[in-house]
């Protein structure tokens, strides 16, 4: 079995005696909540470190679970009722229904309640009240626990008791502890006693929790007004920065006040970021996310470009050993590996230098009319994409529709970069120039705006107009997975018309891959929904037969996979066997590997059946690329509030995108032979598009 926290677990250096016990030296003693499987040693920790003797229960599928009378009194242990697939109630994994189940029950993670974030000082932030310590020994340490305690007594949670079903108890709680970590709950883990507390760190995440560091100072006289703000925030006063004209160096925390404006930030002689607010269009001010977009001044805005978004309420550590903020900024030696941190509190920017070896330094820019040159460029593209779509972005008239689509699906029988099989038809197989930057998009289900988006951001048209970048759709564009979507079909034929349009537009600069849902087959279903059957139906409903006709032969003369020597992308997985050039490009010889290209997941407790790190590498090593190439797919969002996972499985550079999300879409873009990330927000363009002259 995999452990999901595999190398993603760094000791807590600074830390604190409770009793005998080092605990994070932040944390305070009644924050602190443990949990674990059966036989973990929950009770004997609580014991030793006189916290509150009685077993609580959480069932972390109910709203307010958070409010829990089993929470008032800390710390004390608590096992965890979690939501299984097929499943109503929660279930604790020592649970008849779960022990006695014909099949392992597959964790359903998108269930879980999360506590919401603060809004002001008057509003309790339960992300912040509480810290979990998961307490997960190895399998062999528990199991031979519950065997020597069931001989010296009752205990009817270890009767019949296999090492196999200890460590899938194991697995379920590591499983959900990386997931509340992700969903920024606070939480730690720890393997034994004796060994030190551990924080979870994934590929790209600098930020250390105020909890896992020490405090130092004292607390300031009530008398002061420093004071009070620490009695009601909880934190010594802040430094608070006017930031001018002039540079100035920071050298300690201090905080920004949000007010509109750019401004730079110098690290070391040369380098320099800019921060600018991001400004999305059609977006209602009490709507805005006081969010911060930090660029290259030198490179941003001239051609298609990378940068960082600072959403509100995250913390990042900006420096060299950030690898995400590296391969953005090709930051030089004069930048430390964590030269310093940047906190977006609600708009405010908290920036904390790290070494006086690296300094920092601060300006303001002027730059009054950016906004109005923003609107100006995006509503440019816009203007662009309307034209090229022949007006308003709506559902085509059937004539046009299936002309349209014939079009289409002769450029797909000749397509640019795709050599041809042994029967001189398109193969399964496209081989792009390494000079072309490529823009990997993930499965957009229906989400016509999230695709209007891209198309008018960073000059990705210009970039397909001048055949020096491509946008590649990695399939799944049609069937909404919104639950109460599911069943409109519409947005799914909208945005086809979209995509086919761009393709007949842009046929050397716009792909689109098969997905597992680009069929009209009866077993293409969501939550019960026949999504594939009520596409066919709405299609014959609108465009007849013939139209129905040509769309099942787009879907048949699809590519599976894209690939240049530092990329290589399909919807879902690699094949379970051995491939080659050769075997792409000549699919039609090779059902069950197709089918595994759009279909296949990674291997998890419940599905044994996926593809492994073995099966990655094999795969890059079948089309010749690179030990570490990137190898991007969809198919499989991790959460239900993700866009994307990097380096998943333990596998590096095994990245999965999703781009479908109803805040905006997620992608990756090839920037020097690199592939970065970018995540955009929502914003209402089909209504921008259909009111615009």
């Amino acid at each position: 079995m995999s452990d999901p926290l595999k190398k993603k677990l760094v000791p807590i250096t600074e830390l604190q005696d409770i009793r005998g016990v080092r605990l994070p030296a932040g944390l305070t003693f009644i924050q602190l909540v443990v949990t674990g499987p059966p036989g973990a040693g929950k009770t004997y920790y609580i014991n030793k470190i006189h916290g509150w003797p009685n077993e609580g229960y959480l069932d972390l599928t109910r709203k307010g679970w958070w409010k829990d009378q089993a929470l008032t009194f800390r710390p004390r242990e608590v096992h965890l009722g979690l939501p299984f697939r097929g499943i109503r109630e929660a279930l604790t994994v020592f649970d008849q229904e779960w022990l006695e189940a014909e099949q392992p029950l597959e964790l359903e993670l998108e269930r879980i309640r999360i506590p919401p974030e603060s809004r002001n000082i008057f509003q309790t932030n339960w992300r912040q009240r509480y810290i979990f310590e998961f307490l997960l020994p190895p399998a062999e340490v528990i199991f031979r626990r519950r065997q020597n305690r069931q001989s010296e007594g009752y205990f009817p949670v270890d009767e019949d008791l296999t090492l196999e079903v200890v460590r899938r108890q194991l697995e379920i709680y590591q499983h959900v502890a990386l997931y509340l970590h992700r969903q920024q709950v606070q939480v730690y883990v720890r393997k034994s006693l004796d060994s030190p507390p551990m924080r979870i760190v994934e590929e790209g995440d600098m930020t250390i929790p105020a909890w896992a560091t020490a405090r130092t100072g004292k607390r300031p006289r009530l008398t002061t007004i420093a004071g009070w703000k620490w009695l009601l925030l909880r934190r010594h006063p802040i430094n608070w920065l006017n930031v001018t004209h002039t540079w100035e160096p920071i050298t300690r925390e201090s905080r920004v006040a949000y007010d509109g404006t750019p401004l730079e930030l110098r690290l070391g002689p040369t380098q320099i970021l800019r921060f600018y607010p991001e400004i999305p269009l059609g977006i209602r001010k009490k709507h805005l996310q006081k969010n911060w977009l930090i660029t290259d001044p030198r490179t941003f805005g001239s051609n298609i470009c990378g940068f960082a978004r600072l959403k509100a309420g995250e913390t990042v550590v900006i420096g060299r050993a950030n690898n995400k903020y590296k391969a953005i900024f090709n930051f030089p030696k004069s930048v430390g590996k964590r030269h310093l941190q940047v906190t977006n509190w609600r708009g405010d920017l908290i920036i904390t230098p790290f070494e006086k070896e690296y300094p920092v330094e601060i300006i303001r820019v002027d730059d009054s009319d950016r906004e109005a040159r923003l609107e100006a460029r995006r509503f440019a593209a816009l203007t662009h994409i309307r034209e090229i779509y022949g007006g308003t972005v709506a559902l085509l008239p059937p004539g046009p529709a299936l002309q349209l689509l014939k079009d289409v699906n002769r450029i797909l029988a000749r397509e640019p970069f795709r050599p041809e099989n042994s029967e001189g038809r398109p193969g399964g197989l496209i081989e792009l120039p390494n000079d072309k930057a490529p823009v990997i998009v993930g499965d957009l289900h229906a989400q016509v705006n999230n695709l209007l988006k891209i198309l008018s951001e960073n000059k990705f048209l210009d970039g397909m107009e001048s055949e020096t970048a491509c946008l590649v759709l990695l399939g799944d564009a049609i069937h909404s997975e919104l639950p109460r979507e599911m069943e409109n079909m519409d947005s799914s034929i909208l945005i086809m018309d979209l995509i086919l349009t761009m393709k007949r537009r842009f046929p050397a600069s716009f792909f689109y891959l098969r997905g597992n849902h680009d069929s009209f087959a009866a077993k293409i279903s969501k939550n019960g929904v026949s999504q594939g059957l009520l596409m066919r139906q709405r299609l014959l409903e609108l465009r007849g037969k013939e139209y129905v006709a040509e769309m099942e032969r787009f879907f048949d003369l699809l590519p599976y996979v894209i690939k240049s020597d530092f990329f290589v992308a399909c919807h879902a997985g690699p094949p379970l066997k051995k491939i080659s050039r050769s075997k792409l490009i000549n699919l039609h010889n090779h059902p069950k590997i197709a089918h595994q290209l759009i279909t296949g997941r990674l291997q998890r407790t419940n599905f044994l059946a996926g593809y492994t790190k073995a099966d990655v590498k094999r795969f890059r090593k079948g089309l010749e690329l690179a030990k570490r190439t990137p190898f991007i797919v969809g198919h499989t969002p991790l959460d239900p509030t993700g866009s994307v996972w990097l380096n998943v499985g333990e596998i590096k550079g095994h990245h999965i995108l999703y781009s479908g999300r109803p805040e905006g879409p997620s992608l990756f873009i090839g920037l020097n032979r690199r592939m970065i990330p970018l995540t955009y927000p929502a914003e209402p363009l089909l209504n921008i598009i259909g009111k615009m002259k």
